[in-house]
C-alpha cells in the first residue's frame, strides 16, 4: 500500500510538472529601437553619458569636466530644425533634418574663439561625435537613450527634461 501511494504521488507530480511546462509565460524582450522623429528629438535635451572608441577606450576629450557634459538641444526655430551643442567652449550648432528615420546634420556653425586645452579638444570631439547613425531606445529605467554610431566611436545620450 505504501508503495502504491508513492507511485501515485510520483505520477501526480509528473503530470503536474508536464502541465506546468505547457503553460506560456510572457517573454522578456530586449529594448527595441524606436523610430526617430523630430518630435522625439525635440522633446528632451540629450546629455552624454558614455562615448567609446571602436577599441573600447573612452573618448576622454568628451569627459574632461563631468559637471558639464556635452548636451544636445534639438529645437525648431522659425520652422527650421536646429541642434545646439551645449557646454562647449565655442557656441556651436547646426541645422538638422530627419530623412527616413536618419538624422542628417548640416551646415554646422561655430564661433571662432581660441579656446585653451582641454576645451579646444572637447569642441573638436563634439563635432566628430554628432556625425553618424542615430538610434533611439530606452534603458532599463524606461529613460529614452539616443545613440550615435560612426566609424570611430559609439556615444550614448540620456534624455533629460528641458
Amino acid at each position: 500500500m505504501k508503495n502504491m501511494t508513492k507511485v501515485m504521488m510520483a505520477g501526480v507530480l509528473a503530470v503536474g510538472t508536464l502541465a506546468a511546462g505547457c503553460q506560456t509565460t510572457p517573454s522578456v524582450t530586449a529594448p527595441t529601437t524606436q523610430q526617430i522623429t523630430t518630435d522625439k528629438l525635440e522633446a528632451y535635451n540629450w546629455q552624454l553619458v558614455d562615448a567609446k572608441r571602436t577599441n573600447g577606450q573612452q573618448v576622454s576629450q568628451l569627459f574632461f569636466n563631468p559637471s558639464k557634459p556635452l548636451t544636445l538641444n534639438f529645437m525648431s526655430v522659425n520652422g527650421e530644425h536646429r541642434v545646439s551643442y551645449m557646454n562647449t567652449c565655442n557656441n556651436m550648432g547646426a541645422q538638422y533634418q530627419v530623412v527616413n528615420g536618419n538624422v542628417q546634420i548640416q551646415n554646422s556653425l561655430s564661433t571662432m574663439m581660441a579656446c585653451p586645452e582641454p576645451q579646444a579638444s572637447f569642441d573638436t570631439a563634439t563635432l566628430a561625435t554628432v556625425q553618424g547613425k542615430y538610434s533611439l531606445s530606452k534603458n532599463a529605467k524606461n529613460t529614452p537613450i539616443l545613440t550615435i554610431t560612426n566609424a570611430n566611436q559609439v556615444a550614448h545620450f540620456q534624455a533629460v527634461n528641458k
